[in-house]
């Protein structure tokens, strides 16, 4: 396989488990809390990624020298954008991992309810035990001295999307829970909309 096959790929897996992992679950929730009108921000939100996009694309593609958004940054505000940018990128990334690891938690205490560990004068319990269990689990995945290993490990997160969808099929069909179930015929639920719009 060529190199630049490779890469295409990895890329793919990773969108592909990014897509797929949170979309799977999220979209379906987003519409129950907000209702069928929500549908209309979600495309407004797939409009505005689709023409930030281009809107990147066509950046990158003036300047050979631009290869990052810190360098898009600068280029259009200056070191301070350059900063402005390059700070914005790392909440981001720090904040999403963080969300990630308390969605973790939250899921894993409810799977396991009541699991506790105690070594010494330190216990950890619930969701705090599955946070730092996730944290250390993921943390050895940061020491790679190759970023495309990830795509790797990536591939595992697909895996898990479709034991997901496997396993609700499995649930509708063989469980008994089958496939009649109603969800909100509610248009538009205000109150909800605040999470349809965070998801």
């Amino acid at each position: 396989m060529a190199v630049g096959a490779g890469n295409f790929v990895r890329t793919c897996i990773n969108g592909l488990n990014a897509l797929s992992g949170v979309g799977l679950l999220t979209v379906p929730y987003a519409l129950s809390e907000g209702g069928w009108v929500s549908l209309a921000l979600l495309a407004t939100v797939a409009a505005a990624c689709w023409n930030t996009g281009i809107l990147l694309s066509r950046c990158m593609d003036a300047d050979d020298a631009i290869r990052t958004y810190p360098d898009i940054g600068e280029r259009a505000f200056g070191r301070a954008g350059r900063l402005l940018v390059s700070g914005f990128i790392y909440a981001e990334l720090y904040l999403v991992a963080t969300g990630f690891l308390i969605l973790e938690g939250d899921n894993l205490d409810k799977l396991f309810p009541g699991a506790a560990v105690s070594l010494g004068t330190v216990s950890l319990a619930g969701k705090q035990l599955f946070i730092v269990l996730g944290a250390l689990a993921v943390t050895p995945t940061t020491w790679l001295r190759s970023l495309g290993v990830l795509a790797y490990v990536s591939a595992t997160g697909v895996f898990a999307s479709v034991v997901i969808v496997l396993s609700v099929l499995w649930a509708a069909a063989v469980d008994g829970v089958g496939f009649s179930g109603r969800g909100t015929t509610t248009p538009l639920r205000t109150t909800g909309l605040p999470t349809a719009l965070g998801l």
